[in-house]
This record gives structure tokens, sequence and C-alpha cells, in this order.
């Protein structure tokens, strides 16, 4: 994702999380918080250490960063959003994290035009890359 797409300050996650707007998947929790300017929408990911060792948290990191990729372009601007990982993550395919994020982020305030692009079916590029 580029620069301007991301969460990178611990100031910015830590605003988002002491927002207190949440949505839970048994895989993903995802917080919402809106700027109120006409800029894009930041994404971070968070993987805690509980999740499994580096290079696992790299690679659900990973994944859930092609996934966010994927679903951006249906995203309002304005809002920064916080995705943090579950421990049943780390076994997960990535159509399950994606199907995951999805739900989520539906119910979300941002991405509240996503409904309609899974009717016509433009979101399924990732679903059909999960050979890992």
């Amino acid at each position: 994702m580029r620069r301007e797409q991301r969460l990178r300050r611990g100031v910015d996650f830590d605003r988002v999380r002491a927002n207190r707007r949440s949505w839970a998947h048994p895989l993903l929790v995802c917080y919402e918080q809106f700027r109120g300017d006409s800029e894009p929408t930041r994404v971070g990911i968070v993987v805690g250490r509980r999740v499994g060792k580096a290079a696992t948290r790299n690679r659900i990191k990973r994944r859930i960063r092609e996934i966010s990729r994927a679903l951006y372009p249906q995203l309002h601007p304005g809002y920064d959003l916080v995705v943090i990982a579950r421990q049943p993550s780390a076994g997960a395919a990535l159509s399950d994290l994606f199907t995951a994020l999805e739900s989520v982020i539906t119910r979300l305030t941002v991405g509240r035009g996503l409904s309609e692009a899974r009717t016509r079916g433009t979101d399924k590029a990732v679903v059909q890359k999960d050979a890992t």
C-alpha cells in the first residue's frame, strides 16, 4: 500500500483505538475513526506476539495488506482503520481472511459501498489467489 494509505505513527493507532468504534470477527477486529477530511482512508495492521513467531506474524500482515489493497477502492475517504489479527488467523487460509475482513468492513461506515461491489463480483480476485 502507498504511504498515504497507511497508518504509521503509534499516536494514530492509539487515537483510532481510543475512539472505541470496533467490530469483531473470530479472525479479526477492526477499529474505525472518522477524520472529517477528504484525504484517502488510512489502514493500519496490528499482529501481536501471541499470534505466533515473527515469520507467522509477517505472513499474516502480508495477507491482510493484500486483502486491504483489493478492498481499498470501495472504501470512503476520510477514515482511519486499524485491523488487529486474532490468534486463529495464523492458521486461516487467505480466502477465510478475505471473507473476515470483508464482513467486518461492510459493517463499518467506511465500507458501506462494499455490499454493492460484492453483488457485482469485483472482489473475487484475491480469493482466486489462495495458492499459499
